[in-house]
């Protein structure tokens, strides 16, 4: 048995997939929120 066996479980993908979405959401809010209106008001 493989070290890494008691990782393949459809949880564990379950799980990292929530974890990869909630980071693209804060990230993608991050830039709405703060560098969005930081590029206009320097442009103006």
């Amino acid at each position: 048995m493989d070290a890494l066996d008691q990782f393949d479980h459809d949880s564990w993908w379950t799980a990292l997939g929530t974890f990869v979405s909630y980071g693209l959401v804060l990230a993608a809010m991050t830039a709405l929120l703060f560098l969005v209106p930081y590029f206009l008001f320097t442009a103006l």
